[in-house]
């Protein structure tokens, strides 16, 4: 994989005070380029652009299909993430939890809400080859 890529991703807000509170106080995000209708963050290395809408935002229904964030490259980065969301106080729209016990797609995750309704997800894959590759679901033993 070439490192030089990076992601770009936007998504609707409608208080660019209140995203650079969520994404830059309480995540850690960088502050890019921002003006009245938009502000750019600094996304773990990846482009976030949190464009302002008139749109009336409402809550998901769940998680899916929309919904973006990271999968980290070791269970420490991700209880340090979990441990500053708790401490911030930041809305967690589902818990950390382990899914996939002992299957090869085995992997802890966690869901945050911004104050926007954007659903955020960090997750952090048992086996790394699970995040990418065509893999069977069954149990570990028998890959």
């Amino acid at each position: 994989m070439d490192n030089s890529f990076i992601f770009h991703i936007a998504i609707p807000i409608n208080d660019v005070d209140k995203a650079k509170e969520f994404y830059n106080e309480a995540l850690g995000c960088k502050i890019g380029r921002e003006n009245s209708h938009a502000v750019i963050f600094k996304f773990y290395g990846h482009q976030l652009v949190a464009h302002v809408t008139k749109e009336e935002l409402q809550t998901q229904k769940g998680v899916y299909p929309r919904h973006f964030g990271l999968v980290f490259p070791s269970k420490a980065a991700f209880d340090d993430l979990v441990k500053k969301a708790q401490t911030k106080q930041l809305k967690f729209y589902q818990q950390p939890r382990l899914r996939f016990s002992e299957k090869i797609t085995e992997h802890w995750t966690f869901f945050l809400e911004d104050p926007f309704y954007n659903l955020l997800e960090f997750k952090y894959y048992s086996h790394s080859e699970a995040i990418f590759e065509k893999v069977e679901t069954n149990s570990i033993g028998d890959r």
